[in-house]
């Protein structure tokens, strides 16, 4: 088997973290344009098209949360494993993530299927914008597995500190992305014009390839060596554990659809125009985290194994270094995107009303990046000490207990209308930031020994 799971334990910290979070960083950008020209040829459609794909995005959250919870369990999971110098029960881990994945695959596909209806009418959807939404929802949810898989895989592979494959994908992805969307949105060379529904066609069959090219990387990584169709059937330990950990960052993430969801309901009280807006202003704000992104896989992998192998002051060192490259970083995008609101939001649309409510949204909001930094890098560093509980909470606090007052308030009891919903979101998030630092603080402080769970408890204990 390689040797690739130990890169993470000698080797220091802050020449680590650049080498996991910018291949990282560099995926999600071209994962970020991907959405982008989503965007950009939904656009050429109608301004209906556009919203439609707006309205789609937190129902596809659901996808992502689901599959970003069980991908950073995996990766705490395996990551501790291969730390703590247990190889067979990483790749044990390994081959029953890949199990876990596709099980869940099946499940999202067909509860997507039957609730998307209803979860567009939540959203407040009706007449040309809900059959477009139904139509690039039910193409989207039909090729569930795809996605699902993608995530496990690339969990298996950032637990061994490879973050270059998952990048090489992504950056695959954008281009072949790129050459789809204009073919099946327009037809030709035998395919007939698929219009909205061929764009979300694009992104299927671009995480069906991710899926061939990703397992090969995975089997030369050694993590599925000897591998045998029988070690797919499910392991009921393993399975509990992946369950107890990832379960509570999936529901970590489904508070951001959640979340999502309110923000849109409340969007969408001010007109199909304004949820164009907020959806091309949201994408911009993508863009702008890209690094935060890659310094969450980046903590998450480093956590992990340092503190399987009971390396505690690399942890530590790993939350120092992680959120002061983030503040630098994001103290950057800040300026940047505040002064480029305008320019920005008219690369996508030429209706004035759309791009005025995208340069308000964007002005306020690029003064909650740096609570972002410290928020999502907080949250890295409780799932890789497999402490995703506390993240949980904070999640369920800042996407839904105080987002429906506080937009309720601003917005409506006093006037301030849309941007009311701007400010809350800069209000909620900063509040959620200085709380989690907090708590990490005071754990970082108290971390010893007896704080983390010892591995060999867990792989005799009990699901319960």
């Amino acid at each position: 088997m390689s040797n690739s799971g130990q890169e993470l334990l000698p080797q220091p910290i802050p020449g680590l973290i650049r080498k996991l979070a910018v291949p990282t960083s560099v995926g999600f950008f071209f994962n970020t344009m991907f959405n982008v020209v989503d965007t950009f040829y939904g656009g050429r459609i109608s301004t209906e098209a556009l919203a439609a794909l707006s309205l789609s995005f937190p129902v596809f959250f659901l996808i992502i949360a689901i599959g970003a919870g069980i991908s950073t369990g995996a990766t705490a999971l395996i990551g501790h494993a291969l730390g703590s110098g247990d190889r067979h029960g990483a790749r044990h881990l390994a081959g029953q993530t890949v199990s876990f994945g596709l099980l869940h695959g099946v499940i999202v596909a067909i509860l997507g299927l039957f609730l998307a209806p209803h979860l567009f009418s939540l959203l407040g959807a009706k007449g040309g914008v809900l059959g477009l939404a139904l139509q690039y929802m039910g193409t989207i949810f039909s090729g569930s597995i795809f996605f699902l898989v993608n995530y496990v895989l690339n969990a298996i592979l950032n637990a061994t500190g490879d973050s270059r494959s998952f990048r090489n994908f992504l950056v695959a992805g954008f281009f072949l992305n790129l050459a789809l969307d204009p073919w099946f949105l327009y037809g030709g060379f035998g395919i007939p014009p698929l219009g909205l529904p061929g764009i979300a066609l694009a992104t299927v069959l671009v995480q069906a390839a991710g899926n061939c090219y990703l397992i090969s990387r995975v089997r030369q990584s050694g993590m599925l060596e000897g591998f045998r169709w029988r070690e797919l059937m499910p392991d009921r330990h393993a399975y509990c554990q992946l369950a107890k950990q990832g379960f509570p960052s999936s529901l970590n993430m489904m508070t951001v659809a959640i979340g999502i969801f309110v923000i849109t309901w409340y969007v969408g009280r001010f007109g199909s125009g304004a949820v164009a807006a907020y959806g091309i202003a949201s994408r911009i704000e993508q863009i702008a985290l890209l690094p935060v992104m890659g310094m969450n896989t980046a903590t998450l992998a480093l956590v992990a194994q340092n503190s399987g192998a009971r390396q505690l002051e690399r942890v530590v060192q790993t939350i120092r270094t992680a959120l002061r490259a983030g503040v630098i970083l994001m103290g950057v995008g800040t300026v940047a995107v505040f002064l480029g609101a305008r320019p920005l939001m008219s690369l996508f649309t030429h209706d004035l009303q759309v791009v005025e409510i995208g340069v308000s949204y964007l002005r306020i909001e690029a003064f909650v990046f740096i609570a972002y930094v410290i928020l999502y890098t907080c949250v890295a560093v409780l799932q890789g000490l497999k402490r995703p509980v506390f993240a949980l909470v904070i999640g369920l606090m800042r996407q839904v207990v105080f987002p429906v007052p506080v937009f309720y308030l601003l917005s409506v009891l006093l006037g301030w209308g849309i941007v009311g919903i701007w400010w809350g979101i800069l209000v909620v998030t900063w509040g959620a930031a200085l709380v989690t630092l907090f708590y990490v603080i005071r754990l970082a402080s108290n971390l010893d020994l007896a704080s983390l769970p010892l591995e060999k408890a867990a792989n005799h204990g009990r699901c319960g």
